[in-house]
């Protein structure tokens, strides 16, 4: 799996999160998406052969604007991984 982190310009409450969440879903199947107009980012956790582009467009089709694209793999963050060695 992998985390891919969009910087989404022009989201102004928490409703265009909404769209842009939706839009996202609609897009392909993904396992986790959240978005913060405060912070112009929004986060996607998804299989690693889905490719960013599809998630690019989709916000694009929306009238928002892509900056910038980060991926990385995802590791998942349990009740107890503070206490992992």
């Amino acid at each position: 799996m992998k985390e891919i982190i969009l910087n989404v310009e022009g989201m102004k409450c928490g409703m265009c999160e909404a769209h842009v969440n939706d839009a996202i879903r609609k897009a392909s199947n993904v396992n986790k998406v959240k978005s913060s107009h405060k912070d112009n980012k929004t986060t996607i956790v998804c299989d690693d052969d889905i490719n960013e582009e599809i998630f690019i467009s989709a916000i694009k089709e929306l009238g928002y604007n892509v900056l910038d694209a980060e991926s990385h793999p995802y590791e998942k963050k349990g009740l107890f991984h503070r206490f992992k060695k």
